[in-house]
């Protein structure tokens, strides 16, 4: 049997985690501690010898933990703030799997560098307990990180979460899209009548009695004003299936979507050529998954 690994999607851009961002670092490095911490003094691990100890084991547990955390919160700090230099750094799972790659080789070296500090042992500088150390904490390292990631799945399945937002952009091919692209809206008032290149917008949002259309041409954002609601211009262009009412005051062009975020309280719409994000209420959920699901298989299949 050949052994194939997908590397299009450890390669697929991804959002940025929310465990490494600035607001959640300091939880996630508790975290990383309390788990080590409690690892430790639990299992004894990596056949500790009691005569080298030069302190009691709980304050070597406390150095062994505090470590690893500290490296999280200062590298991830780095490069958040690398981050904001940057514009944004594109994240995919290949790149997460290299930082912790990262991380836990420099959480291997600083224990070994702990090793004076904590242990009477003649052969601490030694390359047989640097690379001991090294291989530690990869292997333990792995092994916690996995068991995290698939703790946080279960609690987010558990809420509700689907299984997980890798929002893949619907791209119509040109052979099938048979519909008009340039539609004629009869607004209220017959002068204010107007026509509308389909193709061009991005989502209309309702403003009472009126509504307003944000398009795109050649990456350029417009927004304009018209005298109808939204309801009745729905009715309008209710022959183009991929416009989708995905909350009471937003429609939206499903052609356009580049990423999706959320979980089963709701879903937030992101576009290429704006920062603005539009809502998926809880409602509509499922209506939005079904209609995405008949426009890949119609569309893409």
């Amino acid at each position: 049997m050949r052994f194939y690994i997908n590397t299009a999607h450890l390669t697929q851009e991804i959002e940025y985690p929310k465990r490494y961002q600035s607001q959640n670092l300091i939880k996630s490095s508790v975290t990383v501690f309390l788990i080590l911490l409690v690892f430790l003094l639990l299992f004894k691990p990596f056949g500790v010898y009691d005569p080298e100890l030069k302190m009691h084991y709980l304050l070597i547990c406390f150095f062994h933990a505090v470590a690893p955390a500290l490296i999280l919160f200062a590298y991830f700090g780095i490069l958040n703030y690398s981050k904001k230099a940057k514009d944004q750094i594109k994240w995919t799972l290949l790149k997460e799997y290299i930082q912790i790659g990262i991380i836990l080789v420099l959480m291997g070296t600083t224990s070994f560098l702990m090793r004076d500090l904590l242990y009477n042992n003649p052969n601490n500088w030694s390359w047989n307990y640097f690379f001991e150390e090294i291989r530690n904490c990869l292997i333990a390292g792995t092994f916690f990180y996995f068991f995290l990631r698939l703790s946080s799945f279960y609690f987010e399945s558990k809420n509700g979460s689907p299984f997980v937002l890798q929002f893949t952009p619907l791209a119509i091919e040109p052979a099938k899209a048979t519909l008009e692209t340039t539609i004629f809206i009869n607004t209220h008032v017959k002068q204010d009548d107007f026509s509308l290149d389909i193709n061009q917008l991005l989502f209309a949002k309702a403003d009472g009695n009126y509504i307003e259309l944000t398009k795109s041409n050649e990456n350029k954002i417009t927004t304009e004003v018209k005298r109808i609601s939204l309801t009745q211009f729905e009715a309008q262009i209710i022959d183009y299936p991929h416009f989708f009412r995905c909350h009471r005051t937003y429609l939206v062009n499903m052609f356009k979507i580049e990423k999706m975020s959320g979980n089963s309280q709701g879903y937030l719409l992101s576009f290429h050529e704006t920062d603005i994000k539009i809502p998926v209420s809880r409602k509509q959920i499922d209506s939005f998954n079904n209609r995405y699901q008949e426009l890949q298989s119609k569309y893409i299949a």
